[in-house]
């Protein structure tokens, strides 16, 4: 009984900003490597950033000095700050996360929510 829920997504014109919440709930004992994707129509999935426990993170090349991906484990939430946004960024925005629950499988097991639409437009 684990759920991640997403928030913050919108309509934005280009050069404008907004930042993207993805909070987890139920049952964890805890929460390992978290994760922003993204879908445009027609397109295949693209990791946009990750974040591990310990802080470390990564960013796909065209988001770059662009966004921020952050977490906060009291919480159980990661954050995706998005500035300079452009009509190319418009997607659906997954989060995903990597977590072990005290009734499932030893290992962590991967957590989707459900996205939020991201819109970028003149």
């Amino acid at each position: 009984q684990v759920q991640l829920v997403e928030s913050g997504g919108g309509l934005v014109q280009p050069g404008e900003s907004l930042k993207l919440s993805c909070l987890a709930s139920g049952s964890i004992l805890g929460v390992y490597t978290m994760r922003w994707y993204r879908q445009a129509p027609g397109q295949e999935r693209e990791l946009v950033a990750g974040i591990r426990r310990g802080g470390v993170t990564n960013y796909a090349y065209s988001v770059k000095g662009r966004f921020t991906i952050s977490r906060d484990d009291a919480k159980k939430t990661v954050y995706l700050q998005m500035n300079t946004l452009k009509p190319q960024d418009t997607a659906v925005y997954y989060c995903c996360a990597d977590i072990v629950s005290p009734y499932g499988l030893e290992s962590p097991s991967e957590y989707w929510g459900q996205g939020t639409q991201v819109t970028v437009f003149s």
